[in-house]
């Protein structure tokens, strides 16, 4: 049996999935790069994806995923940080992208130096969408035309979500590409890992997929407020409700495809905020309660996981 890991996008509510992953290692006993066969990422999650594969020089992961959770922690306010400049230039992004993108691209460059996406311990499948050539594009680890693409550059490209940070220039097979966050049309990759999969090990292997969410969306959006919302009222509004109706979507799929053996975690955000940006103090913390509220409530299913991941 193959085993595939799907995490979702979110921003700053990869701290969950980081912290869920940092669970079932404990669990398990495992490395999460030497529980899976493949692991697909989209965003926040593509870069926890990266992070679990990559290799210390020595055959063995770097990071753990506990070590994954310290970005969400203590650099999420570098991540999304801007000037009163450019809070005021971009008219709460109307105008401009909300952030620089100076201060992820140094927390990327950090964690993961010049290290190509072909030298992981794992298959890596990260989603992101080319605006110029109207495009999705699969970073595929295995593939050689993606093998040599730096694994900051792919993090970065699919982190690009509009409105937030400006799209990314990313060099692939020596043409730039203007590349965006692949949530605008998979913020959920586990279909695409699950098609990839069976092209990669054959239609006749046995297939188990874990995936993990972000945290779902509650917060409602009356009908009152929305009917007289324009272009700008929309923005954020439209995109939340993309990345999370994609998300619904592929589950809804992946469960009539494998059943029992596929495994989502999800739950919903009741304390932290739904917002990909609010790295606060107070939010982090209500992001690890609900972390917490994730592992207790879906114990039986996380156990599940578990088993498919030891078994032989």
């Amino acid at each position: 049996m193959k085993r595939i890991l799907s995490i979702d996008g979110g921003g700053i509510r990869g701290l969950i999935p980081a912290l869920i992953l940092a669970e079932i290692e404990q669990k398990t006993g495992k490395a999460i790069s030497a529980s899976f066969d493949l692991m697909a990422g989209t965003s926040t999650g593509a870069i926890i994806a990266l992070g679990i594969s990559k290799d210390d020089g020595n055959g063995k992961p770097q990071y753990s995923a506990r070590d994954l959770a310290e970005i969400y922690q203590s650099r999420g306010k570098e991540i999304f940080s801007r000037s009163l400049w450019k809070g005021v230039s971009s008219v709460g992004g109307l105008t401009d992208e909300l952030y620089s993108h100076k201060g992820l691209d140094r927390v990327l460059d950090e964690y993961f130096g010049d290290a190509p996406i072909g030298s992981g311990l794992t298959k890596t499948l990260i989603t992101s969408y080319d605006i110029h050539r109207r495009e999705p594009v699969f970073f595929k680890s295995w593939r050689e035309e993606y093998r040599s693409v730096l694994m900051k550059h792919a993090a970065r490209a699919t982190s690009a979500a509009p409105t937030y940070f400006e799209p990314a220039l990313i060099p692939i097979g020596g043409v730039d590409r203007a590349l965006i966050d692949g949530g605008v049309f998979m913020n959920s990759p586990s279909v695409s890992a699950y098609a990839e999969a069976k092209k990669i090990f054959g239609d006749s292997e046995e297939f188990f997929i874990l995936s993990i969410g972000t945290g779902q969306l509650i917060r409602p959006i009356s009908f009152s407020e929305a009917k007289d919302w324009g272009k700008a009222g929309w923005l954020a509004p439209l995109l939340s409700c993309m990345f999370d109706g994609v998300s619904d979507a592929a589950n809804y799929q992946m469960n009539m495809f494998l059943g029992d053996r596929y495994v989502r975690l999800q739950t919903d955000l009741t304390s932290a905020s739904d917002d990909m940006d609010n790295a606060t103090n107070g939010n982090i913390e209500n992001l690890k309660a609900e972390a917490k509220k994730m592992i207790r409530t879906h114990k039986t299913e996380i156990d599940s996981a578990c088993r498919f991941i030891t078994a032989s």
